[in-house]
């Protein structure tokens, strides 16, 4: 089934609205076998909709479009699909209703024109939305069918999971590919990729690296008739070679994943940050229970509340600044000390725009410490090249998730940075 995506908005083209209802589309729709095969977007023009959605039909069987379902002028895609078909727009008095009761619920008078939204072409049938006003739509046209969804997206994510992708499940004929997401951390995408070549080389099986900074997820999918079977051994091989650079599956992050191995310990975990400004302890915080597991944290920009608030040695950033491995580790330990954790974390190193103590830009240290007195500490140089604000965002982010990787292995008893055997193409492209 060929399956494309046309979203609707002056502000998805003007760039004040990120397209993230298009991402979570594509992620869904795959999950249950359907792949989109093309993303369109269009701003608010009923001739730019209308020519759009045409040229769509020509090519696929499905047409999901989001957004222009609203009650103002610029919500014009019911207009466009009534027009496309060739006929009128009538009310529905249940939705009618049902926008009349809501705002007398609410306390406010109904806008006559929100009635707008219980407008439906001839034909379509009304897809349910539970979480707002504006139903979607279903409708046959040109020998395919379009679904038309809300562009709000908690109401465009309820409509698909309770009507679309029902629907779509239910005209797939054949088997249906089946797909799996691992999780990596500080390792290079060409790197998984040289070492991944015995699962690339598998009969069905295909692999697909989505980077982000410092993480990789690599999505496993496997087709035909045997595909449980042939997804089960590519995961299992995957695994093998990758070892413990993978660090989960499927919804995993690494703030759960540590959160969830400190859990299992009955253990905490405390931050020290320079580098990051409390990037760190924010993504720590964002679980809900992570009070469980985490203790708090300390953002010490200056050089002198690393000694006072944390206790790193006066002499110590005298003499190497406050980059330094040596001074992470005092961060570190000052942490677990000063808060009562049983791990801390401390961070330092150079963001930019401009070196720091004679390092330059993309310089950065972490270290972990932990009970017994046992602490490690890691010093990549990332790899990030520029400068400006972009960079800077780039190397804090990546920071966060080399400490988090680096707490994962400390609590595991694993050793700081992946050590696997050798492969062809691996030396030289290590982070």
């Amino acid at each position: 089934m060929r399956v494309e995506l046309l979203t609707i908005g002056d502000e998805l083209l003007l760039g004040d609205t990120i397209n993230a209802n298009a991402a979570w589309l594509g992620q869904r729709l795959a999950e249950n076998g359907l792949e989109v095969g093309r993303s369109v977007v269009v701003g608010d023009d009923l001739e730019l909709i209308i020519e759009a959605v045409a040229e769509a039909l020509n090519r696929a069987d499905v047409v999901i479009t989001t957004g222009g379902l609203g009650p103002t002028s610029d919500d014009l895609t019911r207009d466009a699909l009534a027009k496309a078909a060739g006929v009128r727009l009538n009310r529905d008095p249940a939705i009618e209703a049902r926008l009349r009761d809501h705002a007398q619920a609410l306390g406010r008078p109904l806008q006559p024109m929100a009635l707008r939204m219980a407008e439906v072409p001839e034909g379509a049938r009304l897809l349910g939305n539970s979480a707002g006003s504006a139903p979607g739509l279903r409708m046959e046209l040109n020998g395919g069918i379009v679904y038309a969804l809300p562009g709000v997206p908690h109401e465009m994510r309820v409509i698909t999971a309770d009507e679309v992708v029902p629907d779509l499940r239910s005209r797939l004929t054949g088997p249906v590919p089946m797909r799996r997401i691992l999780r990596t951390a500080g390792v290079w995408e060409s790197v998984l990729a040289t070492r991944l070549a015995p699962v690339e080389a598998l009969e069905g099986v295909r692999l697909a690296y989505l980077p982000d900074p410092a993480e990789v997820k690599i999505r496993i999918t496997a087709t035909g008739p045997d595909a449980g079977v042939l997804l089960a051994e590519a995961e299992e091989l995957t695994r093998d070679l990758l070892g413990t650079a993978v660090y989960g599956a499927g919804e995993d992050t690494l703030d759960r994943v540590v959160h969830r191995l400190l859990a299992e310990r009955s253990a905490t975990v405390a931050v020290a940050e320079s580098l990051t400004g409390g990037l760190l302890g924010a993504e720590l915080t964002a679980m809900p229970g992570s009070s469980a597991t985490f203790a708090g944290g300390v953002v010490a920009y200056s050089t002198s509340l690393k000694a006072s608030l944390l206790g790193v040695p006066s002499e110590l950033l005298h003499r190497t600044g406050a980059v330094h491995p040596d001074v992470a580790l005092a961060l570190a330990a000052g942490a677990r000390e000063r808060l009562g954790a049983t791990y801390g974390v401390g961070v330092t190193g150079v963001a930019g725009p401009e070196p720091q103590d004679g390092q330059p830009v993309g310089t950065v240290h972490i270290a972990v410490a932990g009970p017994g007195g046992m602490s490690v500490v890691e010093s990549p140089l990332l790899p990030v090249r520029g400068t400006g604000e972009t960079v800077r965002r780039l190397i804090r982010r990546m920071t966060v998730i080399y400490a988090l990787d680096l707490l994962r292995r400390r609590i595991l008893g694993l050793q700081a940075t992946h050590e696997w055997p050798e492969v062809p193409g691996d030396r030289e492209e290590r982070p």
